[in-house]
Order: structure tokens, then sequence, then C-alpha cells
């Protein structure tokens, strides 16, 4: 089996989300002082085309906009980034992610109250990360996702430019030691690479095909060798949900795993799935250390994103055992 031959990247997961509300620059500082490698920003644009970090499409799960705008919903009761200008994002007040009930979706973490914090650009978050290597004397990566393409384009706006422009405005755009460019679209992900000719790595996101996300892929094919070749072609990786490699415990308590880390390996793509929560393990996982120990040490990835990047790191130079490829 194909392992990391060095030790693997920690990448903070919307920030350091497990202690402060995700992707706030708060998180972020928190990420950077914690010792991540990369730290996320998922992206997507408001009205005027500005790139704002922010997980999802929609404002109303982390920002008071429903407080703030009542009346600007769209008929299927979502708030749409899309649909605010950038002033008026600036507005909002970040708080703790809440589900569709409004209550805190991890209870357990930084209490679900008034925010205290804006929504940041992706400009202003490079500055910040920026200025925050310059004073630690660090080298901290961009971990770039971009949300919703298609329907960023069914709204009149090309979101992979836009990236694009910051990341030039910026410096980073050549960066590729530093970058990395992340999506579930396949098609974005070519755009990027034979259109727009990034140089940056760019890493194929595998969803579970029920999820529903903004894509027509067939997540189920990219998981199989002739799916990987075909990522192969166009991407430098891929970043798959942790249970499509971890498949459970069986009766007597061995350990189920996929070969779809080996196979991706094989074809020269590295391998950072997603999501490692200490506050929410999968079945059959006692501690976040075990979860470790089988994605670091037994399956060889090349990297992961955890809301707790101080475990990930403490676990790291403690018990990674650094394996050559065999």
């Amino acid at each position: 089996m194909t392992t990391a031959a060095r030790s693997p990247i920690v990448i903070a997961h919307r920030g350091a989300s497990g202690y402060v509300p995700e992707h706030t620059l708060a998180a972020k500082a928190m990420a950077h002082a914690m010792g991540a490698d990369f730290i996320e920003q998922d992206v997507v644009l408001s009205r005027d085309g500005v790139p704002v970090v922010l997980h999802d499409i929609y404002l109303e799960s982390t920002t008071d906009v429903a407080a703030r705008f009542p009346d600007r919903a769209r008929q299927d009761g979502r708030y749409y980034a899309i649909d605010f200008t950038l002033a008026e994002i600036r507005s909002l007040r970040v708080h703790e992610r809440t589900g569709p009930d409004g209550a805190a979706a991890f209870p357990s973490r930084f209490p679900l109250g008034p925010g205290l914090q804006g929504v940041p650009t992706l400009a202003e978050e490079i500055d910040f990360i920026g200025g925050l290597d310059r004073s630690r004397n660090r080298r901290t990566g961009l971990y770039i996702e971009l949300k919703g393409p298609n329907f960023h384009r069914l709204e009149g706006h090309d979101i992979a430019v836009r990236v694009l422009e910051v990341l030039v405005e910026k410096g980073y755009d050549q960066r590729r030691d530093q970058v990395f460019l992340q999506c579930f679209d396949d098609a974005t992900l070519r755009y990027l690479r034979h259109t727009l000719r990034t140089p940056l790595p760019l890493i194929q996101l595998i969803a579970d095909n029920s999820w529903g996300e903004d894509s027509e892929v067939d997540y189920d094919f990219l998981q199989t060798p002739a799916g990987l070749d075909a990522v192969a072609a166009y991407a430098d990786g891929i970043g798959p949900w942790l249970m499509q490699i971890y498949r459970g415990k069986r009766a007597d308590g061995s350990i189920e795993l996929s070969d779809l880390v080996a196979l991706a390996q094989q074809r020269g793509l590295q391998v950072h799935p997603y999501t490692f929560r200490a506050d929410a393990l999968p079945a059959g996982i006692d501690n976040f250390g075990e979860l470790l120990d089988i994605f670091f040490n037994q399956v060889g990835v090349d990297g992961l994103f955890t809301d707790f990047p101080d475990l990930a790191r403490d676990f790291l130079l403690q018990h990674f055992v650094n394996r050559t490829a065999s």
C-alpha cells in the first residue's frame, strides 16, 4: 500500500472551527497559532461579484441576516449571499452555526448568541494570514474552495475568474506550494486547469451522490480506477469524505477500509479527506486519537481537514509513523 512519505499536512477546516465560529478571522488566527499547515477558505460571491469567505451560498445558518434583513429571503425561505451587496454583507454578524431548527449544530462548542465578528472578503483574509505569517515567521497555506460554481454561473457570475483575480492581486497566483484550489464540480476544475490555465494544484472534492451537490458528477464513479484516471488528467489530488475510506468496524472489532487512498496515490494524486471532528466521531471509533491513527498511520493519507487543528498537530508530533512508499 502506498503511504505518505513525509508528515501529512493539517488543514484547518473553516479555521479552528471546533473552538470559535467558523470562517471568522478569530477562527483563522487561532488555527494559525495552533500550527495548521493550511487554512481553508470557502468562497461565495456577493451581488457585486466580490469573493467572501462563507461556507454556504446561504447566509442564515451562520449570520444574523434574518434579523437585519427580514424581507430579503427568497421564496424558499433562504437568504442567498448573491442577493446582497458587499456593503450589506459587511453589516452582518457571524455566530456559531445553527441547524434548520435554529439550534446550535454543535451544542458543546462556542455559545450560540449575538455574533461578534463580520464576514471577511477573500482579499482581507489573505492579507490577515499573510500578516500573521510575517509577525510569526511562518508560511501558512491557503486552501480555497469554490462553492456552487454552477449556481453562480446561473446568477451571471464566474466565481473561478473572480477568485483568480484576487489571487493575482495578492501575489498568490503562482504559489504552487502555498495554495490549493478545491471544488466538487469537475467541469470547474477542468476550466481552471485548461482554460484559465492556473498552475495551482487542484483538488477534486468527492461527495456522496445522495447529498445533491451543485454538480452533475457521479461521485461513485470518481472512486473507481477509471474515475481516478480521469481525475488525474486535470487535478492533483482528491478530497474524499472520510466515510468513503473508513467503512466502520466488523463484528470482530477489525477495521473495514476501502482501497480509495491506495488507488489515488498510485496515480500520483494526493488524498486529503474531510472532516475530522473530535466531537462527532464515526461509528465504532472510541476517541479522536484512534481516528487519526487509522488515517495517518494505517491508511497513509497526505493530509486531512479538521475542526481541531491543535489535536491533529499534537498527534502528528507524538504518534506519526513516517513511512516511505512501499
